[in-house]
């Protein structure tokens, strides 16, 4: 009897520890429950979450809805992970959970895959204070965030809900449908806005504008806004991005669009939009410098910019000097710069300074040069002149110049199309070119050899 005590003490103790007590489960269409033995319902001593990348731990853990302390089991678990998954922030959801190494206690981890298709919220013709609103969702999901939603059917029901509950709250009687829509010019956001079908706009005419002619106004704005369901925010958008390019053009950094008016057309089904321009005063370009380490030398670099300081602040102007600034540091290798500015405006002086930001990168080696179509003696020829030899820093346009220059020299009979190719590799930094040569006659010229790209 008493060997029969013990081995049944150790039997349930190994139960205890079998595979079933702590596990992973992701929630699937039409999942079928896990058979086995109940599990123990323990105590969680910790909750870890892993994959996540936009949303924080606590975010996570509060949307599952365990805490530290609270004694759980499988069950308890799936709820969790259930909660998760209907958020629709999460393509999978999984969880483990095994003894603590303290005793009778469960630690716990979730692994999430968050959702990778998101945009920023922007609200329409809501007619409430847009920072009570977040507020308010905030409290209902733990997940929300302004500049950063899913865009997934349960996330656009869940929300339009809320919004539409919080309208009636505050007595506003209004369905409203969230979707995703253009935003600014390449960039898109998810607008919650009433369903109810919006009027478009039809026609679009100023007032208050001396320096930039209407027709002129017009054309940079018809494009973009005529034809687009009409709220204030979403033209106020496209005028601005349309309109103020034109301004900056001639220095009217200041212009403003003090006032929008609609009224129904009478030609069409739509609205006539009515913009009053306020043009301000014409600055003038200040001081340009670069904030910031740069690779190259900044006296360089701003010669490159040839910034007309003193002038009117063009902004066209300004950034094509920010275009010559990048394409010199792509010359020298550093092929991912990224090239930004700040304006600090003086509105005393009626001037603009301009800091510009030189984010390089990496610096770009020239690995390996590949010839095709040639022979072996044209090959040999082409390997001589080439400049750019392994390990120095790259330089994207040289390719089309070396090949510019073996066409001027005539280094080859009856030489065909040529074409200049390059890969770089991110991974180590550096580059390989591919030059491709037809209907080049075998071998150089006599009397050319060594006048080629160098």
């Amino acid at each position: 009897m008493r060997l029969l005590f013990i081995n049944m003490k150790w039997l349930l103790i190994i139960l205890m520890l079998a595979p079933w007590a702590g596990f992973a489960q992701t929630k699937a269409p039409a999942q079928k429950k896990t058979t086995g033995p109940p599990t123990a319902r323990w105590p969680i001593e910790s909750l870890a979450v892993e994959g996540n990348h936009s949303y924080t731990r606590e975010q996570i853990v509060a949307v599952a809805g365990l805490k530290v302390g609270q004694v759980a089991g499988r069950p308890e678990f799936d709820a969790a992970r259930d909660r998760l998954t209907a958020t629709g922030a999460f393509e999978t959801v999984s969880y483990k959970f095994a003894p603590a190494m303290s005793g009778n206690a469960y630690v716990a981890t979730f692994t999430v895959t968050e959702v990778e298709q998101v945009y920023p919220v922007r609200f329409e013709e809501l007619h409430v204070s847009e920072r009570d609103l977040v507020t308010a969702l905030k409290a209902k999901d733990p997940l929300f965030a302004k500049t950063t939603l899913p865009a997934t059917q349960p996330v656009f029901e869940r929300y339009a809900k809320w919004v539409q509950d919080y309208l009636k709250a505050m007595k506003i009687d209004e369905k409203i449908v969230g979707s995703v829509m253009p935003d600014r010019p390449g960039e898109y956001a998810i607008v919650f806005h009433p369903a109810r079908a919006l009027p478009a706009v039809a026609l679009i005419s100023f007032r208050g504008n001396q320096v930039v002619p209407t027709n002129v106004l017009q054309d940079a704005v018809m494009g973009v806004a005529v034809g687009m369901p009409y709220t204030e925010d979403r033209f106020r958008e496209a005028l601005n991005n349309a309109l103020r390019p034109v301004y900056e053009a001639r220095g009217r950094i200041r212009v403003a669009f003090p006032t929008i008016k609609t009224e129904l057309s009478k030609d069409v089904q739509g609205v006539n939009v009515l913009v009053t321009v306020d043009e301000g005063e014409s600055y003038s370009l200040g001081k340009v410098a670069l904030d910031g380490p740069t690779p190259l030398k900044p006296d360089e670099l701003l010669k490159a910019g040839d910034f007309k300081t003193g002038d009117v602040a063009n902004f066209d102007r300004v950034n094509e000097g920010l275009e010559r600034i990048r394409k010199a540091l792509r010359r020298a290798g550093y092929m991912l710069v990224n090239v930004t500015t700040t304006r600090q405006i003086d509105d005393t002086k009626r001037a603009v300074d301009v800091a510009v930001i030189v984010d390089a990168g990496p610096q770009f080696l020239m690995r390996k040069l590949t010839i095709v179509g040639l022979d072996l003696e044209g090959e040999a020829e082409i390997n001589r002149i080439w400049g750019l030899k392994e390990g120095k820093p790259f330089n994207p346009d040289y390719p089309d110049l070396f090949l510019n220059r073996v066409r001027e020299e005539g280094l080859f009979d009856n030489l065909g199309k040529t074409k200049a190719d390059y890969k770089i590799n991110e991974q180590d930094h550096t580059a390989d070119v591919t030059l491709t040569f037809s209907g080049a006659g075998p071998g150089t010229k006599a009397g050319r050899r060594g006048r080629g790209g160098e």
